[in-house]
């Protein structure tokens, strides 16, 4: 195309891309205000002005589409096309003269304008005195950027001189068209290829950045400006400036070293790309040019804990330096949509001119403003003669003026920091004020209670027996106890196990199915004054095995049934079933004891990296700290009826147990199949109205979505804990039980229970997850970085738990204690911390909200599972090479992936590594699946690349027993759900469920599924019972008497859905 056609002039490479951008909105104009001091005489202006335009063409160029094209031509015009105003301001207050500038100011970017016929320059002439005006300029970017705004006040000034002298100002000056020309040239010449090269990776793939508390935008959006104002004070100005010419380089990039420093502390990203604004008039020729010649260039930066400041200064300068040798070939891509901004951060600096006198008026640029990017936020920078001011401007759609005014602090404190120590780290420079600070460390840590530490968590049962012994203590099924009653069993067995050796320190294994045993032997133990030690009776024998090899521990108690899966030969084996008649032969009165609060009462085992679980060891006076903070934050001394549907293995059924016992409730313990099969349990809170519960996410999740019309939810308080909890699931559970109180509740082992609660009402919370909350009584929540100081609000940091509910430590485990417990920077000397992994962050409510680990340990339905656990347990098999393991979400269901590299002269397959595995681990650190590799994808380092683990394409995996497909309509009803539930393409009817992917979770959704197909009374135990689908197809079968046909019983489940949605739908 050659640079005249018929009906214009091509655009500049500057003016198409700003031209894409425009077809989204019109935030892209500049504007400048020119202050007018002295005795101006406006008809002289005026034609200054009109000779000005007359000497430039692009401020009298529209822009008009040729047919069949998207991108306009320039055709400028003959003569001075503009529009003129003038204001008279001189009868207001200065304070609403100020207001009303700003307002035309504002009102002129906000101009409708007509690229193909209209006027695009617009100029107003506020008079705010007979010697003080304002000669307000707005024009679309696409005609100008910054430097032409500048270049204008030397134009309008010299004009005007001109004109009271009678002196003539010659036209011959470099038109923008020109310049247009030869960009597109040059965009074509040979070094064109290489400095495509260079950019290319200037701009490869990096981490997106996300600023703190930046929202997503629904699509689309227009793109909307505000801004935030800091005038840098006259010290750090200078300081600055001093600090610039130390470094031998310019203001700006001291401040783009700042803005650098501050977007990495702020997102935790190694590699960081600012679009830093270019004005690109290296060539004298184009220094008076007017017009859209200024760019963003991409520069990048790689910062690390350990560089200093002055280092970042000198890459600063390396990159713009490079940068600058090919920054005429420079254009970003179009944007095609609003997912993806070429710069997201931007940075701009710009140096004001001197004031200019022509006769007896002086022309100074007061205020400007140009946008020829779209950005997220961007610094810009002025600096006028010995001032310093930077304006924050952002999109109101990323950001809320609160974020924004937060930063801005930030940058002014971090400019001090660097000012006063240039030599120090940019991890060390401070970049929170002093209230800040105090705000994170202290405000949001305001918990200290007085409370009762001297007692043993016994003794608060013994004065509640006391208060109410005829009161129901615990209910399991048809069986009952009063407090009384309860305490008698307590005491027998309490005196047993003294008479056995049990004392103060002692660890007494406990191993029993839920029922009434499970809280006597509890009591009994810590009444004697020992330390129970939960045993899950699921365990393999290898898993009770691993735990106990390095206790010294007389005693397990259990139950008959039990004793097969129990090693032998580490402790003596009490059942509390068939040896109670021995039991019971003992004194029913509260026993005595040297146990004091600061004895252990129980350890409980987490998952170990290692592959070997650590005893977490807590003392009576951190559940008594626990206890006292979560009965008064959720109110539940007045609570009547609490159930429990967790295993005692894990601490989550501690808050109702000990709330219930030292409270007067009654505690009811759900059975397996209670707890996992949605209709027994509404009938059960049909009979037994239920008034607290604490329950894994996940869990309830699986049991609303089979649940029937009676609700299965508490009356008053329902807890959420052991894992991130959804606002989906909130929404569910709102809809069922609209008047219970909701809380998330939060807490490591490690530091007893739990240490945060957040009440779910009605906030209005962007949160991807509900929050975490806030701390509980004498418990203190630090958000740290690497260098353990504190992040600001919004910023991701690992958590940190101090305080009284802090664990003594893990059992037989110094060297880890003295890893995780470390000493608290922040307080008293002998104060700890617990390192917890998790990377949270607070709110500006000052709740915290959690992000993620730092390591590969995950939740899994409300477990602790450490990766390197199962990886470790994997490596032992005798045919495996190596093995990493990774977890995968679907519709908030967990479940974990093994990948696996067998030996080169063995083949494996699935069974053998499950049947392997389940001699050694729980069920819930089973994986689902399992994929075979011949290596596993490794990074440019050498480092496994857990990104580049192949996903489950859903075939049937290698099992030892051959693939047999459904043959009845039975068998085959199952497999389809079996299918759907597990997203596998084919089943076998003698595959195991838990051999092709299944788990506890998703049995009671098959369950739900068979139970809507199949009017047989199956239970979720009969589930576990025949795990096969021709072993279950069989069983069913059997009960003929009870089966429709599959079609009518399909048709019935679709009826009673029906009727389901239409009795939700009117409730």
């Amino acid at each position: 195309m050659s640079a005249q056609i018929t009906q214009g002039f091509r655009l500049s490479p500057q003016q198409k891309r700003l031209w894409s951008l425009q077809q989204y909105n019109s935030a892209y104009f500049a504007q400048c205000a020119l202050l007018l001091e002295g005795k101006l005489k406006p008809e002289v202006l005026k034609a200054a002005l009109e000779k000005v335009i007359i000497r430039h063409g692009i401020l009298r160029t529209t822009f008009h589409c040729l047919p069949e094209m998207t991108i306009p031509v320039m055709d400028v015009k003959n003569s001075s096309i503009f529009s003129w105003d003038n204001i008279d301001l001189s009868h207001c207050e200065p304070k609403e003269i100020s207001s009303k500038i700003a307002k035309l100011f504002q009102a002129a970017a906000s101009l409708n304008l007509d690229f193909d016929q209209g006027t695009l320059l617009h100029i107003s002439l506020l008079t705010l005195s007979i010697k003080k005006h304002i000669l307000l300029i707005s024009l679309p970017s696409i005609c100008a950027d910054t430097w032409t705004l500048k270049n204008l006040v030397t134009e309008i000034s010299n004009s005007y001189s001109a004109y009271l002298q009678g002196e003539r100002i010659s036209e011959e000056v470099v038109q923008y068209l020109q310049f247009s020309e030869w960009q597109n040239q040059l965009l074509t010449d040979e070094d064109a290829k290489a400095a495509k090269q260079y950019w290319h990776e200037q701009l490869s793939p990096i981490a997106s950045l996300k600023l703190p508390f930046e929202s997503q935008p629904s699509q689309p959006f227009k793109f909307e400006i505000n801004y935030c104002r800091l005038d840098i004070s006259p010290d750090v100005t200078a300081k600055i400036v001093n600090l610039a010419q130390k470094y031998d380089t310019s203001t700006a990039v001291i401040l783009l070293a700042c803005w650098q420093t501050l977007i990495w502390r702020l997102t935790g990203q190694p590699d960081i790309v600012i679009g830093m604004a270019s004005d690109r008039r290296d060539y004298e020729e184009l220094y008076s040019l007017l017009g859209l010649v200024a760019t963003w260039l991409p520069i990048k930066s790689h910062l690390t804990p350990d560089i200093r400041f002055q280092e970042v200064v000198e890459l600063a300068n390396q990159t713009i330096e490079a940068s600058a040798e090919w920054q005429d070939y420079f254009v970003p891509e179009p944007i095609e949509n609003h997912e993806k901004l070429a710069f997201p951060i931007g940075f701009e600096f710009e140096q004001l001119p001197e004031k200019l006198v022509a006769g007896d008026l002086s022309f100074s640029l007061e205020q400007y403003y140009s946008c020829i990017e779209q950005f997220k936020v961007k610094l810009t920078c002025t600096q006028r003669e010995h001032s310093l001011s930077t304006e924050f401007y952002y999109d109101v759609n990323y950001f809320t003026a609160d974020t924004i005014e937060r930063i801005t602090r930030q940058f002014q404190i971090l400019l001090t920091s660097v000012t006063a120590n240039p030599e120090e780290k940019i991890s060390q420079l401070e970049i929170l004020s002093f209230s800040d600070r105090q705000q994170l460390l202290v405000e949001f840590n305001q918990t200290h209670i007085d409370n009762p530490q001297y007692k043993c968590i016994h003794q608060l049962f013994e004065e509640q027996v006391q208060k109410t012994p005829n009161k129901i203590a615990v209910v399991f099924e048809d069986q009952q106890l009063t407090y009384a009653q309860l305490n008698r069993k307590a005491n027998q067995l309490a005196h047993y196990l003294q008479q056995r050796g049990v004392k103060p320190e002692v660890l007494v294994g406990l191993c029993t199915e839920r029922s009434l045993l499970m809280i006597i032997g509890l009591l009994g133990i810590i009444k004697a004054g020992g330390a129970y030690l939960p045993l899950d009776p699921t365990l393999p024998k290898e898993g009770f095995a691993s735990r106990l090899q390095d206790l010294e521990i007389p005693l397990i108690l259990t139950q008959q049934r039990l004793v097969d899966n129990l090693p032998t030969d580490v402790a003596q084996i009490v059942c509390l079933d068939t040896d109670w008649d021995i039991i019971a032969d003992h004194k029913d009165e509260n026993p005595i004891s040297e146990i004091t609060a600061q004895n252990l009462v129980y350890v409980l085992f987490t998952s170990g990296s290692t592959g070997k679980p650590k005893g977490v060891a807590i003392e009576h006076q951190q559940l008594l700290n626990y206890l006292h903070g979560i009965t008064q934050r959720l109110d539940l001394s007045s609570t009547t009826n609490f159930a429990t549907v967790s295993t005692l293995a894990a601490d989550l059924g501690n808050t109702g147990i000990f709330a219930a016992l030292c409270t007067g409730g009654c505690l009811h313990i759900l059975s397996i199949e209670c707890a996992t099969d949605s209709a027994i349990l509404a009938k059960y809170c049909r009979t037994h109205p239920i008034d607290c519960l604490k329950i894994v996410p996940s869990h309830l999740a699986t049991l609303l979505a089979s649940a029937p019309s009676d609700s299965i939810l508490p009356r008053q308080q329902l807890i959420l804990g052991g894992e991130a909890a959804s606002w989906q699931l909130i929404e569910q559970i709102r809809q069922q039980a609209p008047s219970s109180l909701i809380f998330n509740h939060y807490g490591p082992t490690e530091a007893t229970v739990g240490v945060t609660t957040f009440a779910v009402g009605n906030q209005q919370i962007s949160t991807q997850t509900v929050p975490l909350g806030r701390p509980l009584a004498n418990t203190q929540i630090y958000l740290l970085d690497k260098q353990l100081q504190p992040v600001p609000i919004g910023v991701p940091g690992e958590l940190y738990i101090g305080g009284t509910g802090l664990a003594r430590g893990y059992l037989n485990r110094s060297d880890l204690t003295a890893e995780k417990f470390i000493p608290n920077p922040f307080a008293e000397m002998g104060s700890r911390l617990y390192k917890t992994g998790d990377i949270a962050r607070y709110l500006a409510d000052g709740n915290i909200e959690f992000i993620g680990r730092v390591d590969q340990q995950v939740k899994i339905r409300g477990f602790r599972v450490e990766l390197g656990e199962i990886e470790s347990v994997l490596c032992q098999h005798p045919q495996v090479q190596q093995a990493v393991v990774s977890v995968r979400e679907d519709n908030s269901n967990k479940s974990l992936i093994a990948y696996v590299v067998s030996k080169q002269t063995q083949t494996l397959n699935v069974s053998e590594l499950q049947r392997f595995l389940r001699e050694k681990l729980p069920e819930y650190m089973m994986p689902s699946t399992f994929i075979m590799l011949k290596a596993l994808p490794l990074t440019s380092n050498g480092k496994i690349n857990r990104n580049a683990l192949p996903e489950s394409n859903g075939d049937r995996p290698e099992l030892a027993a051959n693939y047999e497909p459904p043959q009845t309509e039975v068998e085959q009803s199952i497999a389809n759900i079996w299918q759907q539930i597990l997203h596998i393409e084919k089943v076998g009817i003698h595959d195991n469920f838990f051999d092709i992917g299944g788990h506890s979770l998703l049995l009671v959704q098959a369950h739900a599924k068979l139970r809507e197909i199949f009017l047989s009374n199956i239970s979720v135990i009969n589930l576990f019972e025949y795990p096969t689908i021709n072993s279950l197809a069989k069983y069913l079968t059997q009960k003929q008497t009870e089966v429709v046909s599959f079609e009518e019983s399909t048709q019935r489940a679709q009826s009673r859905t029906e009727s389901r949605q239409s009795r939700a739908q009117y409730r």
